[in-house]
């Protein structure tokens, strides 16, 4: 089964429920905080007017890309009756918490990656979601892939190329590498850098930053795909840049 999935590609896939298909993925949101999927926004059909709901990683019982869909632990009914939420707005903490009440979700900024889960269809009641008046932050770190793809990446010594992706482990839902595409400089080369290696990014000016200079992305190991990333590759992209690796290698396939 493939392990490593770039975000694009998801868009398009179909939604599958216990009974029967919810819709298609039209975008993903991420903490860029964390760098963690916190929600797939989904297009549903026809049977619900064709809203568009938002669902955590944490129901995905399992990914078949061959035939490009993703099967939900959850009902049709649930996601018919889930809270509205405009995706075109800000999403605010209070419309997450109401979000994660209606599905039995432990929110994540209260711990783990995405939020634990209540044990679906058992006796085991799921963990209490804090019911008590949530503060707001300024800002909650939510980020569309569709509009992080195209920012400038901006190395040390000058412009390096720009995001067209974003690599995910489908094991945690964690962003591990930016795909950068360095084809207004050395035409033809795609390379992968790690979130945690990003200095800054100035939203603003649609740029990230990071403390490289050009030339060390020029020699970088050519990125071979989310089928080729293996223990070996991790590995030897971490020893190009000198930084130890932070998690232990992951199998490609």
């Amino acid at each position: 089964m493939q392990q490593w999935h770039e975000l694009e590609t998801l868009k398009g896939y179909a939604l599958l429920a216990r009974d029967g298909e919810i819709g298609t993925i039209t975008d993903v949101w991420f903490d860029d905080d964390r760098w963690s999927v916190r929600y797939l926004v989904v297009r549903t059909g026809g049977w619900l007017l064709g809203r568009e709901v938002l669902l955590s990683p944490a129901v995905v019982r399992g990914l078949d890309a061959a035939r490009q869909c993703i099967a939900v632990d959850l009902t049709r009914e649930q996601v018919e009756n889930s809270p509205l939420i405009d995706s075109e707005q800000t999403v605010s903490r209070h419309h997450e918490t109401q979000l994660h009440l209606h599905y039995g979700w432990t929110p994540y900024w209260v711990g783990g990656t995405f939020g634990a889960l209540g044990s679906m269809g058992s006796n085991t009641a799921p963990p209490p979601v804090p019911r008590e008046p949530v503060r707001e932050p300024p800002d909650p770190h939510l980020r569309s892939s569709g509009e992080v793809r195209g920012y400038g990446m901006q190395a040390s010594d000058g412009e390096i190329g720009e995001v067209v992706d974003f690599v995910i482990h489908h094991e945690d839902w964690c962003i591990r590498y930016l795909l950068v595409d360095t084809r207004k400089w050395l035409p033809g080369r795609k390379v992968l850098l790690a979130p945690s290696w990003v200095q800054a990014i100035r939203w603003s000016d649609r740029e990230i930053a990071i403390d490289m200079e050009r030339d060390t992305l020029r020699t970088a190991p050519d990125y071979p795909g989310p089928q080729g990333i293996d223990k070996r590759y991790e590995l030897q992209l971490y020893q190009h840049y000198g930084i130890a690796l932070p998690h232990a290698p992951r199998e490609g396939t």
